[in-house]
């Protein structure tokens, strides 16, 4: 039975929830998605003009890469605080550093102008970005997790996820019009500059929507019983980190391995295929701009299937399906775009994403249904982040690293289908979540104790 504290919200006002998570991830990903297709396209040229093309492009996914490794920074910080102080507080904030930071990029003097310092500040401001996001995806799946019925929870928990589509497709529709509206000689001048100064009108509606709802009541009601038993006896929490660690270190784990193929599935699909099309296939780079344009509606369009599949039938099921299908579609997927037509690479990269959505969309129910309330952001925040270091932070590098070392697309398909691997295991080893009350989510609970269920 849910206590008065913890009663689902009106429809209406769980709508409002979902609205305020989505735009903000959205906005959030536009920003991050956005870098990631410039390294491919224009910074290897504004930035690092003096390497070879090849070698150009690799520097910038360096400075891609980056990114990613603030990301476990990012949830340390906002997983503290987020844990002890609320969900919007952090939100609000990383909102204002990812949208500020991605309007500085626009701002920045290249190569040309300033010499090695624009790099540097490059890469100030791809920190800043990783960061924010690092603390931004523990906060909204969970504000929309802990409002949400548990019925329902892997539905509404879903389109939080869906900002990352959204926010590719946001930024993928926005430089395929720049770069078929303007020449190449225009857009490498001043063109590019316009989608990241777009980021300040997207962060100011962002917090409209984002400052209009209110804390989750189920780490309201935490936050109460803690001040309630410090009141009593005098017991002081553990840091969220500290308790992780002793309490949830194997879920941490799982949530790790669990990430593995869904983060450089993505980072393959979507930002390496535009160097893949391009140099290898000799596709034009509007042409491998639309297929990834169109195939991100469809992912945005199927995340909230496959979550509400998750409600179901279960979360590890459903994950299953999207780690052993993108194993087994890496070589039709390249041989898909060998074949050199658009037709082809869109089928590649639509199918690809479509099963990565049945790994995303569970995702955010599954890790919040794995930990305390009062370690939730933390614990989340942290095996997702963390992961992202091995996983999508290199996907990129690696899989361009070895296209120039053996020509081929065969070992770029064996390092995904070595990731899809290590998440089939950690799924195996992972418990099934599926209607666990995350107000009863004992802190001292062992990772193998039954899930509490909201409908017992």
């Amino acid at each position: 039975m849910s206590t008065p504290a913890t009663a689902p919200p009106a429809p209406s006002s769980l709508k409002r929830i979902v609205a305020a998570s989505l735009i903000g991830t959205t906005i959030e990903w536009y920003d991050f998605f956005l870098y990631g297709s410039a390294a491919a396209l224009v910074f290897n040229k504004l930035f690092f003009p003096e390497s070879d093309p090849l070698v150009g492009t690799l520097l910038s996914f360096l400075t891609y890469a980056v990114g990613f490794a603030a990301r476990p920074l990012g949830a340390l910080v906002f997983g503290h605080y987020g844990d002890r102080l609320g969900r919007k507080k952090l939100l609000v904030l990383s909102l204002l550093l990812m949208g500020g930071a991605t309007f500085a990029i626009g701002l920045l003097p290249t190569h040309a102008t300033v010499g090695s310092a624009a790099p540097l500040l490059l890469t100030a401001l791809r920190l800043v970005q990783g960061f924010a996001l690092g603390g931004e995806w523990g906060g909204a799946v969970l504000l929309v997790s802990e409002h949400g019925d548990a019925k329902r929870r892997g539905f509404w928990a879903s389109w939080p996820q869906t900002g990352a589509p959204a926010g590719q497709l946001l930024a993928t529709g926005v430089l395929s019009a720049l770069t078929a509206l303007l020449s190449d000689s225009a857009f490498l001048s001043w063109g590019w500059r316009i989608p990241f100064l777009l980021s300040g009108v997207l962060v100011i509606v962002g917090l409209w929507i984002r400052l209009s709802v209110d804390e989750s009541p189920v780490f309201k009601a935490a936050l109460a019983a803690a001040e309630e038993r410090k009141a009593a006896a005098g017991q002081v929490e553990k840091m969220p980190l500290i308790a992780v660690l002793k309490h949830h270190w194997r879920d941490v784990l799982i949530a790790m391995g669990a990430r593995m193929a869904e983060n450089i599935s993505y980072y393959v699909i979507t930002a390496f295929i535009l160097v893949y099309a391009t140099t290898q296939v000799g596709l034009s780079k509007q042409t491998a701009l639309n297929a990834v344009l169109i195939a991100s509606a469809v992912h945005f369009a199927v995340i909230p299937a496959w979550g509400a599949l998750s409600d179901r039938i279960g979360r590890r099921p459903v994950y299953l399906i999207g780690a052993v299908g993108v194993g087994a579609w890496m070589f039709p997927f390249f041989m898909l775009i060998d074949s050199g037509t658009f037709g082809s690479l869109l089928l590649a990269v639509t199918v690809g994403l479509i099963l990565h959505g049945a790994m995303y969309a569970p995702q955010a129910a599954f890790f919040s249904e794995m930990f305390a309330t009062r370690m939730r952001y933390s614990g989340a925040s942290i095996g997702a982040q963390f992961s992202s270091v091995a996983a999508g932070a290199p996907a990129p590098l690696i899989a361009t690293a070895l296209l120039a070392d053996y020509g081929s697309s065969t070992p770029i398909s064996l390092y995904v289908i070595a990731a899809a691997l290590l998440t089939i295991v950690a799924i195996a080893c992972a418990r099934e979540t599926r209607n666990r009350d995350l107000s009863e989510v004992a802190e001292d609970a062992p990772h193998d104790a039954a899930p509490v269920r909201a409908d017992a």
